[in-house]
């Protein structure tokens, strides 16, 4: 009997690997489309726009009342709503897919559901029509693919339970007749988007309000596969999506999930807000799209399209620019992996599929070449994408390369190098070898800029040679002991004296693009910036509020401006700090960060947002 016992447990267990082996597969077949778009363009449309306010919580959070929320049905005209204008602008900006709002929480449908109790966009706004139909036909057309957002809650229909934040229609457990009408009424709608539009892929929002079994999210699967058995689903439907929507707080590494998505506005805004003019620089959303493709991820880049069809000048240039960006780089942006660890490189990097390219995003200008340290595979050749002017290799050792390239050969956002490898990538375990304060002060001037990159490596890993010299605070009276020692070096050491003096280990990596080092304290960060660079440097996931900045060795006071700081979210906005031009040291200059309590970083694993105020 155990003999018949253990050879059926076998005979299992053979089975689930079988059928976990052809699932895997077919997994990541369906979602390569997905992994290689890279960039998409998500569309929050809606009565909302008329006034200019936030889109369904406005209502929800007693802001204004449901009554005055509804009457932007009146103002919501798409008087000049050119779907076509919208593809090509989406195509242009070198998206690969869009996601369009087919219902919000507030239960304005924007196509010709037939659903019973349905408030329609058709029959109950001043549009009198159909505005999802003609935009999914043009996207199709123009060979891009067809996301449709979808809302579970619907926060308007008479047989949803809940209502505002203060107010419940009805208690659903007491009431399952009300809840199954419900129930229907939103499948019957998801029948109707699936079958109609044939999406392929659907981004839920609100599951929040009720568990998996209450939403019947088997139900609502299998209806969506029906049409399209490959169709992608995002997280938040049950939590058990394809892949993970982080929603603004871009991540400071890389997400768990294979697949991920970061769904981001250009302002503080999804839909339009005209008052809003909190708008990212294109520098910085082309930043954010490298920032994501560095860890594998998608951008997924929100507009709000006005009432009446048009989209805002502000969010056109973005786009635009982008598509700038992306048409010059397109190479290096889809079909590319996550790259490889950041002690190899400052900046960012991808990986081709399989591995025998490196591609090196550069958001800074430079005269001084670029290191690229512990590849072991040989490089066969370095080019620059979108540009033919030469890159100088000089190899360094074994392992480790300068890269030089003519300063005018730098793109005005962001460079990108690509690095054809013999083989696919290997990288050296091996950590630079520190450096000695010999070596430091005795090298010839075309040394200069490597040793001092290899000292802020040093110092940011916690090894501080200058600990055992006189250098004090303030740098004055330092002697390095090192006969005949390089001027240029000497008055580097004594101009940036404070981030050297008792320093320790920085900040790990993902939060910074550089190498950075923290004061005794740890109240004061200091940030090594490389070259000139192309917009504001940026510090993710700081919690701290800060005191004051300043260029070491300078005392000029920076200022700095936070983005996507939600005050309902606990992640940390973005910090971004612009350095002039005419304040940068020739070398390496270094910016101190004053904050106001010892340095408190964050640095959970990034998924959906469950909740909204």
């Amino acid at each position: 009997m155990r003999i018949l016992k253990l050879l059926l447990s076998i005979l299992i267990l053979t089975q689930s690997t079988n059928i976990f082996a052809q699932k895997t597969p077919a997994i990541n077949q369906k979602m390569q489309w997905f992994a290689d778009a890279k960039l998409g363009i998500f569309i929050h449309w809606g009565i909302y726009s008329v006034n200019g306010i936030s889109e369904s919580w406005a209502f929800y959070n007693n802001y204004i009342n449901h009554d005055a929320y509804m009457k932007q049905l009146n103002g919501f005209t798409a008087e000049k709503y050119n779907p076509q204008e919208w593809v090509n602008l989406i195509k242009e900006s070198g998206a690969k897919y869009a996601v369009i709002t087919t219902k919000h929480h507030d239960g304005v449908s924007l196509w010709d559901t037939k659903a019973a109790k349905a408030t329609t966009a058709i029959n109950n706004s001043a549009a009198k029509k159909d505005l999802i139909s003609p935009f999914v036909e043009d996207l199709k057309k123009a060979g891009l693919k067809t996301g449709l957002y979808f809302s579970l809650p619907d926060w308007s229909y008479p047989d949803y339970d809940i209502f505002t934040r203060d107010r419940k229609r009805y208690d659903f457990k007491a009431e399952p007749k009300r809840w199954n009408n419900f129930l229907n009424y939103y499948q019957t709608q998801l029948k109707e988007l699936s079958t109609q539009y044939k999406p392929d892929l659907v981004w839920f929002d609100g599951d929040w309000e009720h568990t998996a079994k209450e939403w019947q999210t088997d139900k609502v699967r299998a209806i969506l596969k029906n049409n399209n058995p490959n169709i992608i689903i995002n997280s938040r439907l049950d939590e058990n999506g394809d892949y993970e929507t982080p929603e603004q707080g871009v991540p400071v590494v890389k997400p768990e999930s294979k697949y991920w998505e970061l769904c981001y506005t250009m302002n503080d805004s999804w839909g339009y807000q005209p008052y809003d003019n909190h708008y990212k620089s294109s520098n910085m959303i082309i930043r954010t799209l490298v920032d994501c493709i560095s860890m594998g991820g998608n951008l997924l880049l929100d507009i709000g399209p006005k009432a009446d069809g048009t989209i805002a000048p502000q969010q056109v240039k973005i786009l635009k620019d982008l598509g700038r960006w992306t048409k010059k780089h397109a190479e290096a942006i889809y079909e590319t992996q996550a790259g490889i660890p950041s002690t190899h490189f400052v900046g960012k990097t991808s990986l081709s599929k399989n591995k025998d390219v490196l591609y090196l995003y550069i958001d800074y200008k430079t005269a001084n070449g670029l290191l690229l340290s512990g590849i072991k595979s040989k490089i066969n050749k370095v080019e620059i994408v979108g540009n033919k002017a030469p890159v100088k290799i000089v190899k360094l050792n074994e392992t480790d390369y300068l890269l030089d390239l003519n300063e005018s050969a730098f793109d005005n956002d962001v460079t990108v190098l690509k690095v054809s490898l013999n083989e696919p990538i290997e990288l050296s375990d091996e950590k630079l070898k520190s450096i000695s304060m010999e070596t430091l002060f005795s090298s010839k001037e075309e040394s200069t800029p490597i040793n001092l990159r290899k000292l802020a490596a040093d110092l940011n890993n916690g090894i501080n040679l200058f600990q055992s010299t006189n250098l004090v605070a303030d740098g004055l009276g330092f002697k390095s002991g090192v006969e005949n020692g390089n001027q240029d070096i000497n008055d580097w050491v004594i101009k940036h004296a404070e981030a050297l003096y008792k320093t320790t280990t920085g900040i790990p990596a993902g939060h910074y693009q550089g190498k950075t080092v923290l004061s005794a304290d740890k109240q004061t960060l200091y940030l090594f910036v490389e070259g000139k660079p192309t917009g504001p440097i940026a510090i993710k996931g700081l919690k701290n509020n800060i005191s004051r900045i300043r260029i070491v060795g300078e005392g000029t006071m920076l200022p700095h401006e936070i983005y996507n700081k939600l005050y309902w979210s606990k992640i940390p906005g973005i910090v971004y700090i612009p350095v002039p031009e005419d304040k940068l040291d020739k070398q390496l200059t270094i910016i101190a960060v004053l904050l106001d309590a010892p340095i408190d970083l964050y640095r959970e694993k990034v998924g959906a947002i469950e909740s909204n105020m």
